[in-house]
């Protein structure tokens, strides 16, 4: 169903590419304009190259706590977004530099909005205060383009997130904050749990799964299908138990035979849930409601399954009916209702609430 198990990446902290630096322009050519939100692993700018007048985005590298050199994460995150070219993952124009060796900066194409703040503005602005199903499908359709990209490139991004996707101002969407993410390959490598912000965090990592599958970035989509459907977040849980019970409360209490390896995840014995109060039966199509259709329930349910390798992968995620047989047809990216806000950047109003659960503050994630 899914690709194999995290690669890691062979990279030192202490060798800080030459092309990042020595060949590296200066930042002051660049004016900032505002702060538009904060990444993983360093804030973001709106800001304005003086000589082309371009408008661009500006993430300024952390290096706080970094012991040894150029941040690892930082590192990985300039060398996969470069060597990505696709419409539905944001670019990465070039790397400049400051006066001091801690200035780096990433030059990214602008986006106008995050798909949590648009989330926002359709619930304060429109009526009624949903998407319509023909934009729930584009925006649907471009996210698991760009995903399908990545995962073919045997690349997970391990934080997806609505404030992690962004819009342009013709609604394309951009997967972006790729701070988190790693190479894989059939190879089983040991890497932390930790990751994943924790409203779309899926249960085996919630047990403490170390080693992981592409399957971690679909439940996450199926968390933001869910919340595109609904216009609030699915399994909006304050603490990991909290968000298993979340997750038991919706898809049923988990057993052997519906996910046979669950058993033997580090945190399986702390998985305190007493199957008599809870109800065995799903209650995707419930939740949903009346206005989401027979296909899009479907593939709600395909993404949110308890066992990874039984969970569909991004390629039978785009082959559903919902979006090749079950009208009416996605709408164009720029048919999708826009409210920008007045900053020129990229609205930011919802990803401060989102819980990470200890997982992202951890810059020694591996």
């Amino acid at each position: 169903m899914t690709p194999g198990a995290l690669l890691s990446v062979s990279l030192s902290r202490t060798s800080v590419p030459t092309e990042f630096f020595g060949r590296s322009k200066s930042v002051r050519r660049f004016t900032k304009v505002g702060r538009v939100g904060e990444g993983t692993y360093g804030v973001v700018y709106a800001a304005k190259n003086t000589e082309t007048n371009e408008k661009v985005a500006l993430k300024r590298i952390r290096f706080a706590g970094e012991q040894d050199g150029f941040p690892l994460a930082a590192l990985r995150e300039i060398q996969l977004l470069k060597a990505i070219d696709h419409d539905n993952i944001v670019r990465v124009l070039e790397v400049v530099v400051g006066t001091a060796l801690t200035d780096v900066f990433m030059v990214m194409e602008l986006c106008e909005i995050d798909l949590a703040a648009l989330m926002d503005n359709v619930i304060t602005q429109l009526n009624p205060p949903r998407f319509t199903e023909r934009e729930v499908k584009c925006l649907m359709t471009q996210l698991l383009a760009g995903l399908e990209c990545l995962h073919d490139r045997h690349i997970i991004h391990r934080d997806l997130k609505m404030s992690n996707l962004l819009l342009t101002s013709h609604g394309v969407l951009k997967i972006a904050d790729f701070g988190l993410a790693r190479h894989f390959s059939s190879t089983a490598v040991s890497m932390t749990p930790r990751v994943v912000t924790l409203w779309y965090r899926s249960p085996e990592l919630l047990l403490g799964a170390k080693t992981y599958t592409t399957a971690v970035d679909m439940w996450s989509t199926g968390c933001i299908l869910a919340e595109l459907l609904i216009t609030k977040p699915l399994l909006p849980g304050k603490t990991d138990p909290d968000q298993l019970t979340r997750i038991t409360n919706l898809l049923g209490y988990p057993t052997p035979q519906i996910w046979p390896s669950m058993t033997q995840l580090p945190l399986y014995h702390l998985f305190k849930i007493d199957p008599v109060r809870m109800n065995p039966y799903s209650q995707v199509k419930a939740v949903l409601g009346v206005g989401a259709s027979n296909g899009a329930v479907e593939l709600v349910q395909a993404l949110l399954v308890y066992d990874p390798e039984r969970r569909v992968d991004v390629r039978e995620a785009r082959r559903f009916a919902y979006f090749r047989r079950e009208g009416p047809n996605p709408c164009l990216p720029s048919e999708i209702r826009m409210r920008v806000g007045s900053n020129g950047g990229t609205g930011h109003s919802r990803s401060q609430r989102e819980y990470l659960g200890g997982g992202q503050g951890d810059h020694g994630v591996v």
